[in-house]
């Protein structure tokens, strides 16, 4: 008993250090539906591994009912799970959660095939998983990731990352790596994938143009009958 109060106050005080808008120990254990989801997962988890899966099945359903959030009884959870608002998130019954991790509202850890076995993600020690993004399949999300709003994830992605966009890019982190205690939550340094590479095409255009139009009249002429000559013919 004294091991369930512990690793409920070590719960209590994680959401302290991740979320500013909390305040006191009651406030969290009364009105955190992140903090009720995970420690009625708990007893149902307990229930499945002891082979009680119909009653394990209808605490995940209270538990469904009561804070919006749905996790499978045999999904495996580590220490310090915070599921901050937590309004639709499902976490599939194959997911394994390390250590230290962050979930945000809408977020799905979710299953690509109908096969027995794994089926869904595995989340690092550390990874912070942004709002309303999916996460797909038997695949590995390495410690300390951060998955940005949104991003559908479908691939391995190694430790240190951020990941954005759909599908999923990752993305090294610049600057010192992250402390698995002390998760990134800067939701709002997201790499612009898409922007920068539609930036380096466009600087490959002007570059091309400022070449073309250094080129003397019968060079252009030339350049131009070479292309038509390389064309392939498709005549039939």
């Amino acid at each position: 008993m004294a091991g369930i109060i512990e690793r409920m106050r070590e719960d209590i005080r994680s959401v302290l250090e991740r979320d500013p808008a909390a305040y006191s120990p009651l406030q969290i254990a009364l009105t955190y539906p992140g903090i009720q989801a995970v420690w009625m997962h708990r007893i149902a988890n307990s229930l499945w591994r002891a082979d009680m899966r119909l009653l394990a099945m209808m605490v995940a359903r209270l538990s469904r009912w009561l804070t919006g959030i749905e996790i499978h009884p045999a999904a495996q959870i580590g220490r310090r799970l915070f599921i901050d608002h937590g309004m639709g998130v499902v976490i599939g019954e194959t997911a394994e959660i390390g250590s230290d991790v962050t979930i945000y509202h809408g977020v799905t850890l979710g299953g690509v095939s109908l096969a027995h076995g794994k089926r869904h993600p595995t989340l690092e020690d550390g990874v912070v998983v942004g709002a309303g993004a999916k996460v797909l399949g038997a695949i590995t999300i390495g410690s300390c990731t951060r998955i940005g709003a949104n991003a559908v994830v479908v691939k391995d992605v190694e430790a240190n990352m951020v990941v954005v966009g759909i599908p999923g890019k990752p993305v090294a982190r610049e600057g010192k790596p992250i402390d698995v205690r002390h998760p990134d939550l800067e939701h709002g340094k997201l790499p612009d994938v898409l922007s920068e590479r539609l930036d380096r095409v466009l600087d490959r255009l002007d570059r091309i143009d400022g070449t073309l139009a250094a080129l003397t009249e019968g060079e252009r002429d030339l350049m131009v009958a070479e292309l038509r000559f390389a064309e392939p013919d498709y005549a039939i």
